[in-house]
């Protein structure tokens, strides 16, 4: 068993171990937890509230998970005097899963993003967001339930690598002078310079777990998105690896758009986007043209998947991004089905996974109880989808879209609509567990 400086393992429960590349779940699994930042305490503990009922009523009280504070951020400085000690690490290195509250990030100073760390130092690549929209929330569009899609984000390179140098400083000047006079450029000295590597391996496993996810979950499409027609070596090869691993790798599972388009117009002799049915199937739609319930592999430049995700969302399914971009349509996908507050979010490596709201930690908000936790309780669902215990997650599903249904909803979304009165925290998630029974 492993041994920590400062943290005492839970009196019951076993790990989760690997067989055979899968998951070996027991009935009463040990997970760990941190608890975040700000209103991290507020929305764990409504989470935990919701978490262990769903559970409790799936299986008839015959499975339990044995929670596992660890620590992270603020609480960590308390008991370690650093924000991420190795016993965290140790911890979800070992127990393969974990969830976590919103880390605080200090803004021009301070120490480096927590959360970039823990996703660099555990090689958690994949940013997966899954983006649903729930009856009975506020939207901005006219037909959000249109919106059903995954997100696959690269979490170790592009411009979030962390390679760069301030203006002004030494190391500045010396990249400065070294592109300059190596490589013909005109940079001023008076620019900050980072780094922007986008890699063939790192991109190829990226996609590879998109397009398994996809056909593990029966989706019609993955969309590569990039802004390749600027940045051809770095995004415009994120394109062509990615492509090159679902032609090379899942040869029988896929078909390339082009290679739809090339095969609709030979059977038929016509333009395929004059035909009925296949224009939505060439972007991924799930009516025609797609042979042998194939995946359709496409690609679409990143400013046009904003727009298009605003005007026929129902055309993508799964998405693969590299960092940036990925950061910015994720958030910009959230704001078209009522917000962060009802976003889950998950960082997934090879043999581990941590599971997170994707706001911020919102600190002028500690301790209201006020806040929704929606976001924290659906990155639950996502764990709970994950180790397979589907049940207790479509509960939870169903019983907070009758919460919002209900108008039972915190100030977030109250605010959004007429004659509503928010209610606490707290009261959301007895209000969600109610409606499990």
């Amino acid at each position: 068993m492993v041994q920590f400086k400062k943290l005492a393992l839970p009196d019951k429960g076993t790990g989760i171990e690997i067989k055979k590349g899968k998951l070996n779940i027991s009935d009463n699994p040990i997970i760990p937890f941190i608890v975040g930042d700000g209103i991290g305490l507020d929305i764990i503990n409504a989470s935990m509230i919701v978490w262990n009922e769903a559970v409790k009523l799936a299986y008839n009280s015959k499975r339990e998970i044995e929670w596992f504070e660890i620590f992270a951020g603020e609480k960590a400085i308390e008991k370690y005097g650093e924000p991420l000690p190795e016993d965290t690490l140790k911890a979800v290195q070992y127990f393969k899963i974990a969830i976590k509250g919103p880390l605080t990030t200090p803004v021009g100073g301070g120490y480096r993003s927590l959360n970039v760390s823990l996703r660099q130092l555990l090689n958690l690549y994949a940013c997966v967001r899954p983006v649903k929209y729930y009856k009975g929330v506020p939207s901005p569009l006219k037909n959000p339930e249109k919106i059903d899609i995954v997100i696959f984000r690269e979490n170790t390179e592009d411009v979030y690598s962390g390679i760069e140098w301030e203006e002004g400083t030494e190391e500045a000047k010396e990249v400065i002078d070294f592109i300059n006079k190596e490589m013909g450029t005109k940079l001023e000295y008076d620019a900050g310079i980072g780094v922007k590597p986008i890699s063939r391996s790192k991109t190829k496993r990226l996609v590879r777990k998109a397009i398994q996810y996809a056909i593990d979950n029966k989706k019609g499409s993955v969309t590569i998105v990039h802004k390749g027609n600027i940045m051809k070596f770095t995004e415009g090869a994120f394109k062509k690896w990615g492509y090159e691993v679902a032609v090379e790798e899942f040869r029988e599972r896929i078909i390339t758009e082009d290679e739809l388009y090339d095969q609709v117009k030979a059977e038929d002799g016509v333009t395929p986007v004059l035909k009925k049915g296949v224009f939505k199937s060439l972007r991924g739609g799930k009516p025609a043209g797609n042979p042998g319930g194939r995946i359709v592999i496409k690609d679409r430049i990143a400013d046009q998947m904003f727009m298009q995700l605003l005007t026929r969302p129902d055309e993508y399914e799964v998405i693969a991004l590299p960092n940036l971009n990925g950061d910015y349509l994720s958030d910009a996908a959230a704001g078209q089905i009522g917000g962060l507050g009802i976003a889950p979010g998950a960082n997934i490596g090879d043999t581990v996974a941590l599971f997170e709201p994707t706001h911020g930690s919102a600190p002028k908000y500690r301790g209201l109880d006020k806040v929704n936790p929606s976001s924290m309780i659906l990155s639950g669902v996502m764990m709970l989808k994950y180790i397979g215990w589907i049940e207790a997650a479509e509960l939870i599903e169903k019983s907070l879209e009758k919460a919002f249904i209900d108008k039972k909803i915190t100030y977030d979304l109250a605010r959004q609509m007429e004659g509503v009165n928010p209610i606490k925290t707290s009261e959301f998630a007895r209000a969600i567990v109610e409606r499990m029974k």
